[in-house]
């Protein structure tokens, strides 16, 4: 697949998430609000299926025509779709969060079988024993931490398309031969479409068969691209920088300030501050800002200055600590 045959996924994709949203909407698969939402409707969900499916068919292609690795090709079509079906499953019924923890250890461990993953967090001082169930439960988290980042309009989509690009700019930069470029191009391609219909005021929300499927898909290219020396996982936290501080302070804080801390919430900055400024555009865009001024050079410096890349790492997540910290659960009436 050549680079100017991406723009087939991107108009597939568009005209699939258009027919979904009608389809949708007249079976009544629809997101209603309540107390852990930010819409004061109901809004069509689960449109994270079409570019998810399209995403698995593109790889399809490439496995074909021997531009994708076996062994990639399994982790992310196989485990992409059982994410994405699982997840859609989810969005219609919605299952017990038991079963949702057993399906995303179930996918982690595939992914860390076919990429040998104890790579990940192996280190000299840290026996396999330990590195492997560290691995695993970074695997999980991801998929966790994602379905979180999807809490207001566009929140996830622009997020997932900033780090796309992000470590296609590295990749071009240190590493221009990678499989990786071509792979997150089509990644890029196939959910860029979805930002028409999910950015402030949104009228599709992707749902978990988005939200699962994408936390999969980014763990797992983590996974890949770490074990290959392709990417430093330093790199990775560097830029999902904002999103990692985000998520981890506010998990820490509700666990201090919560009773039932593991229940669903709306405790984010990021969603309080939606409340407060009383626009989802505003706190979308303000992240997306945030991230191309300051997480992208960040980014960059990290993979090009390897030496650095634990300060990289500081400065990226310092901000979203501090905002979280202020404007977190603290804030939240949850």
């Amino acid at each position: 697949m050549e680079f100017n045959n991406l723009l087939l996924p991107f108009f597939i994709s568009f005209f699939g998430i258009y027919l979904y949203k009608r389809f949708s909407i007249s079976q009544n698969i629809l997101a209603q609000p309540n107390f852990r939402t930010l819409h004061i409707k109901p809004i069509p969900s689960g449109g994270g299926i079409v570019f998810s499916v399209v995403f698995i068919i593109s790889l399809l292609y490439l496995w074909w025509f021997g531009l994708l690795s076996d062994n990639l090709f399994l982790v992310l079509s196989v485990g992409g779709l059982a994410a994405t079906l699982f997840g859609f499953l989810d969005d219609l019924i919605n299952i017990g969060p038991i079963y949702k923890l057993l399906l995303q250890f179930l996918l982690s461990g595939w992914s860390f079988f076919w990429l040998e993953g104890s790579n990940l967090f192996y280190f000299d001082w840290l026996p396999a024993l330990f590195a492997i169930p560290a691995t695993l439960l970074f695997l999980v988290w991801i998929i966790n931490a994602y379905n979180f980042i999807d809490g207001i309009d566009g929140m996830a989509i622009s997020g997932a398309l900033f780090v796309t690009f992000t470590i296609i700019c590295v990749l071009l930069l240190t590493r221009p031969d990678s499989e990786f470029i071509l792979l997150l191009s089509l990644l890029f391609a196939c959910i860029s479409s979805f930002t028409f219909f999910n950015w402030p005021p949104a009228s599709i929300f992707m749902g978990d068969s988005g939200s699962i499927f994408l936390g999969y898909l980014f763990g797992s290219i983590i996974l890949a691209t770490v074990i290959s020396g392709d990417l430093s996982i330093l790199t990775w936290l560097v830029a999902f920088g904002y999103f990692f501080a985000d998520l981890f302070v506010t998990q820490v804080m509700r666990f201090i300030l919560v009773k039932k801390w593991y229940l669903a919430h709306r405790s984010h900055a990021y969603q309080n501050l939606a409340r407060i400024k009383d626009s989802h555009f505003i706190i979308t865009g303000g992240v997306l800002l945030f991230n191309l001024t300051w997480i992208l050079p960040l980014t960059l410096w990290s993979a090009l200055n390897p030496g650095i890349a634990y300060y990289a790492v500081f400065l990226a997540v310092l901000p979203g600590i501090v905002i979280t910290f202020i404007y977190g659960p603290l804030l939240s009436s949850s």
